[in-house]
């Protein structure tokens, strides 16, 4: 009976341990499971705020910013969001909280000399850390302007494929290309191997603090005022601290360079558009459609003004051309009226309301558009007809599609569906 109570024990301990370990990893999952609903709604958030923010830029904004490289931005800032919400409150919070509760316990079980020992290699740990991964920041940021540029590049090349094929120029694009990629190459390298010293320098600073304690654990031993049981006892707790320590430093860099990665996604968000809609401004009344310029300037940059003292009446009805050179402002006159944007000098109304007066929304929902260049969405043919109205019927479509005599090319193409025509351009 007494040899039985003497095995219970140690298969009731045995059994503790397993339940522990994976009650341990259980809750670490549904931790994870339970907040992934909050850290992708809250990415999605952050998403949907950028997108929209970026379509309420002005038309000069677009022009001259990069779109592979814009991209490439926003995709960098959600993945730091992500990387942040995930390591933030479960992963460096309970690390903080373990790494205390071990450098107590060594103070309350052995003398303050451990407790100091210890508490000097976590301040020179984290010192460390922090200031090299500062200085090697750089690298990081020169990663991400090499890939917005190859990005780019590669973007550019691809959506004028037809232009370059033309030219004969892949050769000039690959070369193009790889001259961007070669910079991402030098700036990784450099990053890779500042990385390394990060670790060897934390390896040093960790084998330094373990030694230091093991040397006092064995003069304890030899001393006489410690066992060779608080001896292990002494290196159990200090990998126990270690190894959480090494993991947080390796957050705290990978926070540090997510952080470098949004910094440019949250400049974008704090970029005001050019044209904003006033406070006070009200819905475009629209009665007869008259569209009136009115001794109109402007210029894209100051010192080269496109349009000079244009002055011109639409009336209903009425079909008004307007032709010149290329440069001559054309295409211009069409941007000013959607007010992309705004007269630099002059009026623009229509049914004499004054356009800067009136919501965007209103005055470009009154007005229809046919683009220079053809349009096609990467969705069907019926979804690029409908842009102009998403909420058409089917029959509409169709109706517009024969007025513009491309309904029979449409369904004589194999992959037409109606009414879902397939894209296929």
């Amino acid at each position: 009976m007494e040899t039985g109570a003497v095995l219970a024990l140690p298969i009731g301990l045995i059994l503790a341990y397993g339940l522990t370990r994976l009650m341990t990893q259980v809750f670490g999952e549904l931790c994870d499971a339970l907040f992934a609903r909050v850290g992708q709604h809250a990415i999605r958030t952050v998403a949907l705020h950028t997108f929209q923010h970026l379509h309420n830029l002005s038309l000069r904004f677009h022009l001259d910013r990069q779109t592979g490289g814009l991209s490439r931005v926003i995709e960098r800032g959600v993945k730091g969001i992500e990387f942040l919400l995930n390591f933030m409150l479960f992963n460096i919070l309970p690390t903080l909280l373990e790494i205390l509760l071990v450098c107590g316990i060594l103070w309350g079980l052995f003398d303050i000399w451990f407790a100091l020992v210890t508490f000097v290699t976590i301040a020179t740990y984290i010192t460390y850390t922090l200031v090299v991964t500062e200085w090697r920041l750089k690298y990081r940021r020169a990663m991400n302007q090499k890939d917005e540029e190859a990005n780019t590049k590669a973007i550019d090349s691809l959506l004028n494929f037809e232009t370059v094929e033309y030219f004969n120029n892949e050769a000039h694009e690959a070369s193009r290309f790889d001259s961007a990629m070669r910079g991402y190459e030098d700036a990784a390298v450099k990053s890779i191997m500042s990385l390394s010293a990060v670790n060897i320098g934390q390896g040093l600073i960790i084998s330094a603090g373990l030694v230091s304690l093991m040397a006092m654990a064995g003069m304890g031993v030899v001393s006489g005022t410690m066992t060779v049981g608080d001896f292990v006892l002494v290196n159990t707790y200090l990998v126990q601290l270690y190894l959480p320590l090494n993991f947080l430093g390796f957050v705290y860099r990978q926070i540090r360079q997510s952080l470098t990665d949004m910094d440019k996604m949250f400049r974008i968000l704090d970029i005001r558009t050019d044209v904003a809609d006033k406070p006070d401004a009200g819905e475009l009344a629209l009665q007869k459609g008259t569209v009136c310029f009115d001794k109109v300037f402007f210029g894209y940059d100051p010192r080269r003004p496109i349009l000079k003292d244009v002055s011109f009446t639409a009336h209903p009805g009425e079909t008004v051309a307007i032709v010149g050179p290329t440069g001559a402002g054309k295409s211009t006159i069409s941007r000013l009226l959607f007010r992309f944007y705004d007269v630099t000098e002059g009026t623009i109304t229509i049914d004499d309301q004054d356009v800067r007066t009136l919501t965007q929304q209103s005055v470009r929902r009154a007005i229809g558009i046919v683009p220079q260049d053809t349009v096609l969405f990467n969705d069907t043919i019926f979804y690029s007809i409908a842009y102009g109205q998403p909420g058409a019927s089917p029959a509409e479509i169709e109706e517009a599609a024969r007025h513009a005599r491309i309904h029979d090319f449409i369904m004589a193409c194999p992959t037409a569906i109606t009414p879902g025509w397939a894209s296929g351009g």
